[in-house]
């Protein structure tokens, strides 16, 4: 699935521009169609390592046949196991872990007691831990790429009132963000 996004950077080269979505990640066009290439034509980018005297590394193992990981759309309904715990408070949690494949690649927790006015703080640092949590976990096991960007933007989510903790590290990381895109 791809999706049109406007100035943003690349995470495959770190361009500016025109990108598009897929993966879980945001790419330019001469990036997209790399990854098209790897992700169809493994056994091209295999002989072009072979001809060229190239390895690429994946996981930290070096391979002269080009080991390439085979990246992953989330699918729209995946399996999913559910935990119920208690806090210190004893108040009732569930922690619901979706697997693709046997692995985690997003993780949620809830309370039934979420319109508690005391919780809400709390909550949205939950929100905060699991967003950032499952964007680990789709980088780990989907070869998702991890941007201060996207670490922005799942704190910007995580936000349920101005100035809690998601709103705050938003703030703060956004400074770093504008360096980044070279605004002062």
């Amino acid at each position: 699935m791809t999706q049109k996004n406007n100035s943003e950077r690349c995470d495959g080269c770190g361009k500016t521009g025109d990108l598009q979505e897929t993966h879980g990640n945001e790419f330019c066009t001469d990036c997209l169609q790399l990854a098209n290439v790897i992700q169809n034509k493994p056994e091209t980018i295999k002989q072009i390592c072979r001809l060229i005297k190239s390895d690429l590394q994946h996981n930290g193992k070096s391979d002269a046949d080009c080991q390439i990981a085979k990246l992953q759309d989330l699918p729209e309904v995946l399996d999913a196991v559910r935990f119920r715990t208690r806090d210190r408070e004893l108040n009732t949690w569930y922690v619901s872990v979706s697997e693709l494949d046997g692995n985690p690649v997003e993780i949620f927790a809830s309370t039934a007691f979420d319109r508690d006015d005391q919780l809400q703080s709390r909550i949205s640092n939950l929100t905060t831990i699991t967003r950032l949590v499952s964007l680990i976990l789709r980088n780990v096991f989907l070869g998702e790429v991890l941007t201060l960007e996207k670490t922005i933007k799942q704190l910007q989510r995580s936000s349920r009132q101005k100035n809690d903790l998601p709103d705050m590290l938003t703030s703060v990381l956004s400074g770093y963000e504008k360096e980044l895109q070279g605004e002062s």
